[in-house]
């Protein structure tokens, strides 16, 4: 039987906002194709070639996705993930699958070492996985999956197991990544951040001496052209800090790089009012989880916002101060609900000025502003658009009732998404496809805008720019 068919026609359990089209060509069904030819058994690998086993954020964005198609597979993705969390509550960018050979990826278990060097820390030692983390989508992406289908979710208890998890992961975040010392979470690799090639890094990671390039063997670069990847120099720096994290049994603040990055925080912000709502269908109030968030807003407004430049900025924990460079990151606290209202409406016209050009010479927004020194249209998140922060930016622009754009940015991401073979990532410009085709996130968040909620309520509660005064936040 055509397993696609099983995902495309399903019983009527939920509630969706969208009909699926039947014919074959449909962007749907194609959507539902790539989802099925990546999913594992247990979840769904980014790409079959380049990215082989699960990875963290990839697996919320997948399940928002795969809530359309099958919730019962959404929960399943996040179950699995969240099955390698560690002991001190991190949620590892990488679980590891055995089956794979080890030199199909760099860097596999045996870099990471995470069941030995990762024992104080409670690594996990029946499954295999990375000692760093990725942005925190999941609570947001759980409360989404929950509301797919609340019937399947209360009879499977799926909130009330992956509930005490998620609480974990946000415990470590706030207590262990506060290294800055002002409230809000730190990388402590530019992996982590998800936008690795950023060049928000290149200033923290010029204190940082590369691996000796002969010590390594860069698998990525067996999959896509090296003028798009990122340079050997960048890439034996990362493979250092990884080292020294693992060496130093994954404890937390001792490393060179430490940066404050607004996409993390607002995601982190954005998963703590989700999990507000969680608590609540459990039966508690989640009143406290919406003042952590109110208080991890105002930390984030009073350390990253730059009302001159009209956008957020990294901050460089060990060198001091903002990072002066403009990356789409510093625009996604758009999906932070209680922004002020100015704040909301500074950042739209960012997105729209000459730096992003979103809805005037470019489709998508890119990862890294249009006038910097280091754009590239190709290079790996050096100006290449992308579906995950171009799905973040609609839904925040959606959130804060700038609808117009919302509709403009959902578009081009059908468009796009359909147009370039659900492309990794595009050229801002032109829409060209780049990176590696039929990418899960892209086909899952397509799907996701083919299902459109355009009364957008990610929270379960009336939030936005309205109903903060004048900007105060008191």
């Amino acid at each position: 039987m055509d397993r696609t068919a099983e995902l495309v026609v399903r019983p009527a359990r939920r509630t969706i906002a969208y009909d699926p089209a039947t014919e074959a060509r449909s962007l749907h069904v194609r959507a539902a194709r790539v989802l099925e030819a990546n999913w594992t058994g247990a979840s769904t690998v980014p790409s079959r070639g380049l990215y082989p086993h699960q990875w963290s954020w990839d697996s919320a964005f997948i399940a928002i996705g795969l809530r359309h198609l099958s919730p019962l597979r959404a929960q399943t993705e996040l179950e699995t993930l969240l099955s390698a969390q560690w002991g001190d509550g991190r949620i590892p960018h990488i679980v590891f699958n055995p089956s794979v050979p080890l030199d199909a990826y760099f860097p596999s278990p045996d870099f990471w070492r995470s069941s030995t060097a990762g024992r104080a820390a409670g690594a996990p030692r029946t499954v295999q996985t990375s000692g760093i983390v990725q942005p925190p989508v999941h609570a947001l992406a759980a409360w989404l999956v929950h509301r797919a289908d609340p019937g399947l979710s209360r009879g499977r208890g799926f909130l009330a197991r992956v509930y005490p998890k998620l609480a974990a992961w946000h415990r470590y975040l706030l207590h262990r990544r506060d290294l800055g010392g002002g409230g809000l979470a730190s990388v402590v690799h530019p992996w982590e951040q998800g936008m690795d090639n950023s060049p928000c890094w290149d200033a923290p990671l010029a204190r940082v001496v590369p691996a000796p390039a002969r010590s390594f063997r860069r698998a990525d670069l067996d999959h896509g052209a090296p003028e798009d990847r990122p340079t050997d120099l960048d890439y034996g720096r990362y493979v250092r800090l990884a080292m020294d994290y693992r060496d130093g049994g994954y404890a937390d603040g001792a490393g060179r790089f430490a940066v404050e990055d607004p996409a993390f925080n607002a995601l982190l912000i954005a998963s703590e009012h989700a999990l507000a709502r969680i608590a609540r269908e459990l039966g508690a109030t989640g009143t406290a989880r919406h003042a952590r968030a109110e208080r991890l807003t105002t930390a984030l407004l009073d350390r990253l916002w730059d009302p001159e430049r009209g956008m957020f900025f990294c901050r460089d924990v060990r060198g001091g101060g903002l990072i002066p460079e403009r990356s789409v990151s510093g625009l996604i606290p758009l999906l932070v609900p209680t922004l002020p209202r100015d704040t909301a409406e500074a950042l739209v016209r960012t997105a729209r000025g000459p730096h992003f050009s979103l809805g005037d010479t470019t489709r998508l927004v890119p990862s890294y502003d249009l006038l910097g020194e280091a754009f590239d249209p190709h290079r790996y998140w050096r100006g290449p658009a992308w579906f995950n922060t171009a799905w973040l930016l609609e839904r925040g622009l959606r959130t804060h009732g700038e609808h117009r754009p919302a509709d403009a940015l959902r578009r081009s991401v059908l468009e796009l998404a359909d147009s370039s073979g659900f492309a990794e990532y595009v050229d801002p410009y032109t829409g060209e496809a780049c990176g590696t085709a039929d990418f899960s996130w892209t086909a899952a968040l397509a799907l996701d805008l083919l299902h459109d909620e355009p009364a957008w309520d990610t929270y379960g509660v009336t939030y936005g720019v309205r109903e903060v005064k004048g900007g105060d936040r008191g």
